[in-house]
């Protein structure tokens, strides 16, 4: 049986980064069946003036030049923040097998939240999605950053 070996903390350094360079803080990180790290990022929409600069997306555009293919079959895909559907529905076409993500996201969330994209008949392939997964540390990292940018002190 093999262990359950969780990459969100790679993927709120990733998130911590995003923050620091003013991007909303959201990381992705993704690995291959071994375990391997093949891509980690954070949301870079700003930096690079492009609305689908989405950490997730920049992680499966990573991992699948490190392939050389289109589809990362087997491969999981850890992120701090709930996938908006433009991101669940990347993570349905690379067929990546699990989505792992911590803190759920209200108001543009796409899996557990608003469209729920894996739900639809549409969707060629569902991952499997665990969430909750340090999910009040990406809360926090999220409030305050949002609290910053309002000059509001953090609670």
């Amino acid at each position: 049986m093999t262990r359950f070996r969780s990459y969100m903390q790679q993927a709120m350094a990733e998130a911590r980064a995003a923050a620091a360079r003013g991007e909303v803080p959201v990381g992705a990180v993704i690995i291959d069946p071994q375990g391997t790290v093949l891509a980690a990022a954070g949301n870079r929409t700003r930096e690079l003036r492009d609305p689908t600069a989405h950490a997730e997306m920049l992680a499966i555009r990573a991992a699948c030049a490190a392939l050389g293919q289109e589809r990362l079959t087997g491969c999981d895909i850890h992120v701090t923040l709930e996938p908006c559907p433009m991101c669940a529905a990347a993570i349905a076409h690379a067929r990546l097998r699990r989505l792992y993500y911590a803190a759920a996201d209200p108001k543009s969330g796409g899996v557990g939240q608003g469209p729920r994209v894996f739900a639809h008949p549409q969707c060629h392939h569902v991952p499997d999605i665990y969430d909750g997964i340090d999910t009040q540390e990406a809360e926090a990292l999220l409030r305050d950053f949002f609290a910053g940018l309002r000059g509001a002190r953090p609670c």
